[in-house]
C-alpha cells in the first residue's frame, strides 16, 4: 500500500481537524438555538392562551363572532379553538377551515385538572406546538373550558435545517483551506528538507562520504539535522580514510618480508634435503602473497579516484576469447567512462570464481547486454550458486561460502568486484549462479538512455 507523504497527511489532519471542529461549534449552536426557538415559540402559544383567556371572561360574546379569534391572533400562523367544559367548540380561527386540532385529550385534562399544559401533533402534514390553557369559570358559554393554541413547527424546523446545512457547508469550505493552507505551509517548511533528503540520496548512492550535504536556510531544527549529517559523514570519511591507510600499510609492510621468505623457501627448496616439506612452505607463502596481492588491490580500488578515460566493454570481453570454458555473449558495442584494467580485472575475477565453485569442466556464460541506460556484465555457472539469503554478505572482505572449505581463495574476489563497480557509480548483482556487474552507459549521440548529468560536461555528447 502507497504511503502518504508527510505534508498530504499534515493537510488531511488540519482539513479533518477544522472540519471536526466546525461541526462541534455547529452542533452546540443547532442545540442553542433550537432550544431558544422552541422557548419563544411557548412563549407566544401562552400569550395567544392568555389574551383568549382575557377575552372570554371580559367580552364572552365577543368570541362567537367570525374572525375574532384571528384578529386577536394577529397572524395566521396561529391556530386557535375554544371549548366549553363538556369539550365541544365554542369557536375557533377561520385559518382552521374545517379541521380541528388534534387536542382532544390535553383538553380533558386540563378542564378537569385547571392546569395548562404543552403537547405535539400533527395537522395539515405539519408538525405542530400545542398549548392547552383553561379558561376562566365566568363569561359566557366557554366558562369552565379551554383555550386551544397551536403553531406549526416548519418555520423554527426549516431554521435549524439551514443552519445545518451552513454549518456543513462551512466546515467543507473551512477543511479545504486549512487543508490547502497547510500543503503551502509544510511545502515551504519542508523545502530545506527535501532539499537534504537529496543531497544524502546522492551521498548514499555514490558511497562517498567525502561529500557534504548543503546546510539549507530554514528552521532551526532543520539546520541543526543538516549539520549532524556532515558530522556524521566526516567521521565515516575519517574512519574510511583510517581504514584505507591501514590496508595500505599493512599490505606495503607485509610485501617486504613475503618476498625474502619466497626467495629463502625457493633456495630451501633446491637445496635441502627434504623438498616436499619446503615445497609445502613455498606454497602457503605463494598463498600468503596473493592473499597481501588482494589485500592491496581493494586499498587501492578504495582510495582510487573516479574514471575518465572511455572503455568499449567489447574489447575488454573480448581479450578473454581464448578460454575454451568460457562462452561470451556481446551483442552490442557498449561504451562506458571507467578503468578498462579494473574492469578487465573485475571480470576475471567473476569468471575465476564461477570455474572455481561452479561445477568442473563445465562451460560458464560470459555475457553483456543493455538494460535500461546501463551495461551489465554477467558471469553465469551451471552451480547452484550463492544463496539469497547470503547475497548480501557474499562482497563483504574475506566471505567465504558454505561449500568453500578446501577451495583456494582469499574471500576478497567479489569484495574487489564490488569496489570496483562502485568507483563507476554502478553496483554489484548476485542472483544465485549468476553474479553481475551493472555500469551506468554513456550517452551516444543517437541515444540518449545512459545518459546522467554528469556526463554531458565531461564527454560533450
Amino acid at each position: 500500500m502507497k504511503r502518504w507523504k508527510l505534508r498530504s497527511r499534515i493537510a488531511l489532519a488540519a482539513g479533518l481537524s477544522i472540519l471536526l471542529g466546525v461541526i462541534v461549534l455547529g452542533t452546540a449552536l443547532q442545540v442553542l438555538l433550537a432550544r431558544d426557538l422552541h422557548s419563544q415559540l411557548d412563549r407566544t402559544l401562552r400569550q395567544r392562551a392568555t389574551d383568549v383567556a382575557t377575552l372570554s371572561a371580559t367580552a364572552p360574546a365577543v368570541l362567537k363572532t367570525p374572525g375574532t379569534l384571528d384578529t386577536a391572533a394577529t397572524s395566521g400562523s396561529i391556530l386557535i379553538e375554544v371549548v366549553n367544559k363538556r369539550d365541544a367548540i365554542v369557536s375557533k380561527s377561520l385559518s382552521l377551515g374545517a379541521g380541528f386540532l388534534p387536542a382532544s385529550s390535553i383538553a380533558r385534562r386540563v378542564i378537569h385538572d385547571g392546569r395548562p399544559q404543552f403537547g405535539d401533533g400533527r395537522f395539515g402534514g405539519e408538525d405542530i406546538r400545542l398549548y392547552v390553557a383553561p379558561l376562566p369559570r365566568i363569561g359566557g358559554s366557554a366558562a369552565g373550558g379551554a383555550v386551544i393554541v397551536a403553531s406549526s413547527k416548519e418555520e423554527v424546523e426549516h431554521t435549524l435545517g439551514r443552519l445545518r446545512t451552513l454549518t456543513f457547508l462551512t466546515g467543507v469550505v473551512a477543511a479545504l483551506i486549512a487543508a490547502a493552507a497547510a500543503l503551502v505551509m509544510t511545502r515551504r517548511v519542508l523545502r530545506p528538507l527535501e532539499r537534504l533528503s537529496a543531497d544524502a540520496g546522492v551521498i548514499g548512492g555514490t558511497g562517498d562520504p567525502a561529500r557534504r550535504v548543503t546546510t539549507p536556510e530554514g528552521p532551526q531544527e532543520i539546520t541543526a539535522l543538516a549539520e549532524a549529517v556532515n558530522e556524521m559523514l566526516a567521521a565515516l570519511e575519517r574512519s574510511r580514510d583510517a581504514e584505507r591507510r591501514f590496508l595500505a600499510d599493512a599490505s606495503h609492510e607485509l610485501r617486504t618480508p613475503l618476498t625474502a621468505l619466497r626467495g629463502n623457501a625457493a633456495y630451501l627448496a633446491r637445496h635441502a634435503p627434504e623438498g616436499e616439506a619446503f615445497a609445502d612452505l613455498e606454497a602457503d607463502i605463494a598463498r600468503l602473497g596473493r592473499l597481501v596481492d588482494a589485500l592491496l588491490a581493494v586499498a587501492r580500488e578504495d582510495a582510487a579516484a573516479a574514471p575518465a578515460e572511455v572503455v568499449e566493454l567489447g574489447a575488454v570481453i573480448g581479450e578473454l576469447n581464448g578460454d575454451p570454458q568460457l562462452r561470451i555473449s556481446s551483442p552490442e558495442p557498449l561504451r562506458v567512462r571507467g578503468d578498462g584494467a579494473a574492469i578487465a580485472r573485475a571480470v576475471g575475477n567473476l569468471v575465476t570464481n564461477a570455474k572455481l565453485y561452479g561445477p568442473p569442466g563445465e562451460p560458464v556464460d560470459l555475457s553483456v547486454a543493455r538494460d535500461d541506460g546501463t551495461a551489465v556484465i554477467t558471469v553465469t555457472d551451471r552451480g547452484e550458486g550463492i544463496p539469497p539469503e547470503l547475497a548480501d554478505q557474499a562482497s563483504t572482505r574475506f566471505w567465504r561460502g558454505p561449500g568453500s572449505a578446501g577451495r583456494e581463495g582469499s574471500g576478497l574476489g567479489l569484495a574487489l568486484v564490488r569496489a570496483t563497480a562502485e568507483r563507476h557509480g554502478g553496483s554489484l548483482r548476485i542472483a544465485g549462479p549468476s553474479v553481475s556487474i551493472v555500469l551506468p552507459l554513456l550517452r551516444e549521440p543517437s541515444d540518449s538512455a545512459g545518459y546522467t548529468p554528469s556526463e554531458s560536461n565531461e564527454e560533450g555528447i
